[in-house]
């Protein structure tokens, strides 16, 4: 670069390059691998920018419940704390995303978009929970393909024909597998062994066993873990809940922490550097 202070102050001394486009477009230079914005069409997330962390499900007697917090990080930055990373699809269905949040506004468009287009058909049909799981599985391995994945994790919930719980999971890369516990982000090595412990007391298929008032106080305790533990997190998170009643999610709401302990730890409150 030129800084000297003329009339060429701040450009390349390299003539073939001009990445501040100093010349008008009709006057650009031939050949000089000048990429402009007219250049090239849309381009989608080539590596995530905001981004959320974990998302946690559990399956139990009678539907599916899923927690996530709400915040968006910039980086290591905790920049936006509103933002809601559980969505309803259709009557049935519910979403949870980790991972880039343009990303996850898209995929939501495209939902919406092929919900909008079955109603259209107006043939009766509704797309249940495993068909949605289904498009979005076969959505996520097509973008891999083309070495342009959504830069997401995401969890899919809902309630089938007779009202049997669904819960499945895919990521960028197309990987899909079910569970009857299932969590993204940090919380698939914090919170998932809390998960499937509580589920294991019950015994075989313990999530028949679970009840609704259970699988919400241990989705709290995960949340509170996440937080203690999860530098991307924050104490603030929703929980939904899928059932006969249909898709519920709750308001934002917190889990009571204790910091006392801290209070005797070196660089913490009030205790002595020097000891």
């Amino acid at each position: 670069m030129n800084h000297f202070p003329s009339t060429s102050w701040g450009k390349p001394r390299n003539d073939s390059v001009d990445p501040y486009a100093t010349f008008p477009i009709h006057q650009g230079r031939q050949n000089s691998g000048q990429i402009d914005a007219f250049s090239q069409g849309v381009q989608h997330t080539q590596q995530p920018i905001v981004t959320g962390t974990s998302v946690l499900a559990i399956k139990f007697n009678g539907g599916v419940m899923m927690a996530a917090d709400n915040l968006a990080s910039y980086g290591s930055l905790a920049r936006f704390k509103d933002i809601k990373r559980l969505h309803a699809v259709g009557e049935s269905t519910l979403i949870g995303a980790s991972g880039d949040m343009a990303d996850y506004q898209q995929v939501i468009k495209l939902l919406e978009n092929q919900m909008i287009s079955e109603q259209i058909l107006d043939d009766g049909h509704v797309l249940t929970s495993s068909q949605i799981y289904e498009y979005l599985s076969n959505v996520m391995y097509s973008k891999r393909n083309k070495q342009d994945p959504f830069w997401n994790a995401f969890i899919v919930a809902g309630l089938e024909h007779g009202n049997v719980p669904f819960l499945s999971y895919v990521d960028l890369l197309g990987t899909t597998y079910s569970a009857p516990s299932l969590a993204s982000g940090y919380g698939h090595h914090i919170a998932q062994p809390l998960l499937r412990k509580a589920l294991e007391r019950l015994g075989p298929e313990g999530e028949k066993s679970l009840s609704e008032v259970d699988a919400r106080a241990l989705l709290e305790q995960c949340m509170k873990v996440l937080f203690y533990r999860d530098a991307r997190s924050i104490n603030k998170f929703q929980i939904a809940s899928v059932t006969s009643r249909g898709v519920e999610i709750s308001e934002s709401m917190k889990a009571p922490t204790e910091w006392s302990f801290a209070e005797g730890l070196r660089g913490y409150g009030n205790s002595d550097e020097t000891d």
